[in-house]
């Protein structure tokens, strides 16, 4: 790998950079394992600006891992309602509970035992392990690839686990005892602040630009490199807002695969005919609503709004139907964000 003398040669100025310029961010003010875990979960595949609202509702009614392991699996979802990728908050309770079992509702306190729970990767694991306990180990995640590559002008894809490897290796050799934690947060922050992506990095103002071998053949936006991601999956489904005396029914989905567990409003393929009535609801015609557009990683749906004016209050099965009302809505059910379009009008009623 083509490389700097080593990547110990950023440590010093990237830290003095750091105490200037962090971050004030609430899981920083008191970085227990739990606050870390947390604040780490919930920052995967979202801004830290939208995050900081949820975790510190999340703190005041979880505030350490027995209350999180006894929750009610619609609280949390609740809770964790428009961070999507709700697979993350049951990881965090499984998590929660095998720390409670198996742990005497302590923490694990080495990276080892913490990248075992559910939901912990080597990043994540890295992070709590250097921020809560001071153990020198790596956190790489996008950013610090980000950095790394453009550090050492990386011709492989960042995606290749070898290439992570090697850059891991790399920030392993060049972490510092007295500060892993601060180090991986200074890392943190420069991806986030300055070596930003889609090639617009602000060398200006980065600590170790002079470092940086992209910056100094003026490659930057060459850095990273990536494989060609595949195309998302479109699919095209019918919606329907079924309402009965200022109530709607909400269906709970299937325990296994997209959006697993979660309340929605029923839906299908457009390619279906109707399964209105084999699902028990017969009123009037559907009245066409307005459509909407959801992206989700792999998948993008379209979606067609029906509005349904059902007959009666029967429902196809108790157990995975409910009639829910605008404070239903807002207080217990968690509906995932691709139907929160749709819903928006019917909760500010």
């Amino acid at each position: 790998m083509k490389r700097i003398k080593d990547l110990g040669e950023i440590v010093t100025p990237l830290l003095a950079w750091y105490d200037e310029n962090k971050r004030a961010l609430p899981w920083r003010i008191d970085p227990t394992p739990y606050h870390v875990w947390i604040s780490e979960i919930m920052l995967q595949q979202t801004r830290v600006s939208a995050v900081i609202a949820y975790y510190l509702r999340f703190l005041a009614q979880l505030p350490n891992a027995s209350s999180l392991a006894s929750v009610s699996d619609d609280r949390l979802m609740k809770l964790w309602q428009g961070l999507g990728y709700y697979r993350r908050a049951k990881n965090l309770k499984k998590a929660a509970q095998i720390i409670m079992s198996d742990h005497d509702g302590i923490f694990p306190d080495s990276p080892h035992e913490i990248r075992k729970l559910p939901g912990i990767g080597e990043y994540t694991a890295g992070a709590i392990a250097s921020i809560a306990y001071g153990f020198p180990v790596p956190a790489v995640d996008g950013n610090v690839l980000r950095i790394a590559s453009r550090l050492l002008c990386e011709e492989r894809s960042i995606d290749a686990a070898k290439t992570r490897q090697d850059i891991t290796d790399l920030l392993q050799e060049a972490m510092p005892k007295d500060r892993p934690g601060d180090f991986n947060q200074a890392l943190m922050d420069l991806g986030a602040t300055i070596c930003l992506p889609k090639g617009a990095p602000l060398c200006g103002t980065c600590p170790i630009s002079s470092f940086c071998l992209a910056h100094r053949d003026g490659k930057e936006p060459n850095y990273p490199i990536k494989a060609p991601k595949k195309p998302r999956r479109i699919e095209y489904r019918n919606v329907y807002l079924i309402l009965h005396q200022n109530k709607i029914a909400l269906h709970r989905r299937p325990k296994k695969g997209l959006l697993a567990g979660l309340w929605e409003l029923p839906n299908e393929s457009a390619e279906k005919s109707s399964s209105l009535r084999k699902w028990g609801f017969t009123g009037n015609i559907p009245a066409k609503g307005p459509s909407h557009t959801h992206i989700f990683s792999h998948i993008e749906w379209r979606m067609q709004l029906f509005f349904v004016e059902a007959e009666g209050d029967s429902l196809p099965a108790k157990s995975t139907w409910v009639w829910a009302g605008p404070e239903d809505l807002r207080r217990s059910y968690a509906l995932p964000s691709a139907f929160q379009f749709f819903i928006q009008p019917f909760t500010e009623s």
